[in-house]
């Protein structure tokens, strides 16, 4: 049996501090995980940033707010960072400013994540923060499955990727 003091959380016995043990990745117990640090820090700096929009967005979806579907920000992935991501319904939500207005650079973005099974969903930033709950409502009509088809209109852009497993239908 290990005793407290031995565990390195507490002081010692003698009064002095104890080095605290490395995380269990630094000791080579688990595996680490699949994101480099690289990528680790550019979401947490990307989560960290002053986005209003995004800032207002995600006061709706964390913590299962938004219909107690789970949300995470700035998920990798490849190569790009999802704004919001729902993860078991492999939805993706974007923001953006004026500069992503018709942008070969999204388009390519979009096929990307629609190729790894995600659907996206694009809205402008200033109706995240002038239209909140007409955003939310339209997140919550793809989870729900009432909007499952390609959208391109002015105030959002949809691109629904099929879910179904690979290999066809599963019986």
């Amino acid at each position: 049996m290990v005793s407290v003091e031995d565990r390195g959380s507490f002081p010692s016995r003698s009064g002095r501090e104890v080095a605290r043990p490395k995380p269990e990745t630094e000791r080579g117990l688990v595996e680490p995980g699949r994101r480099s640090p690289m990528s680790i820090a550019r979401a947490r700096n990307l989560r960290n940033g002053d986005n209003m929009a995004e800032a207002v967005l995600w006061n709706e979806l964390k913590a299962s707010r938004l219909g107690g579907y789970k949300f995470v920000r700035q998920m990798p992935v490849g190569p790009y960072f999802a704004d919001f991501a729902c993860r078991a319904h492999k939805l993706v939500v974007e923001l953006d400013g004026s500069q992503h207005a018709d942008s070969e650079y999204d388009r390519r973005r979009d096929a990307f994540m629609g190729d790894q099974g995600y659907s996206v969903l694009r809205f402008w930033s200033a109706d995240a923060l002038k239209q909140t709950r007409g955003v939310c409502e339209t997140i919550l009509a793809v989870l729900e499955g009432r909007l499952s088809e390609d959208v391109a209109a002015t105030s959002l852009r949809f691109v629904y990727a099929d879910h179904k497993p690979a290999g066809g239908d599963v019986g």
